[in-house]
């Protein structure tokens, strides 16, 4: 992994762990949104709206069913940031 890989990883982390309440520690880029960090639909959605605010960039409901590790959120938004 680049370095590069690592800051967008860790600020995925960051919008995670604040939007969620969830500790940093137990959040990786294998994570399962639904089963290992038990987030539930109104989570994800207020995840999405942290991350559109922080990148100022608009993600298609379409593209939020293909979010489910940390790692699918950090690839999408190497690609559309």
């Amino acid at each position: 992994m680049k370095k590069d890989d690592n800051k967008e990883l860790n600020k995925v982390i960051d919008i995670i762990s604040k939007t969620c309440e969830i500790d940093k520690k137990n959040i990786k880029e294998s994570s399962n949104l639904l089963t290992d960090l038990e987030l539930e639909s109104l989570d994800v959605v207020d995840l999405i709206v942290a991350f559109e605010n922080e990148f100022n960039i608009e993600i298609q409901d379409q593209d939020i069913k293909n979010f489910q590790t940390v790692g699918d959120i950090v690839n999408y938004l190497k690609a559309h940031v």
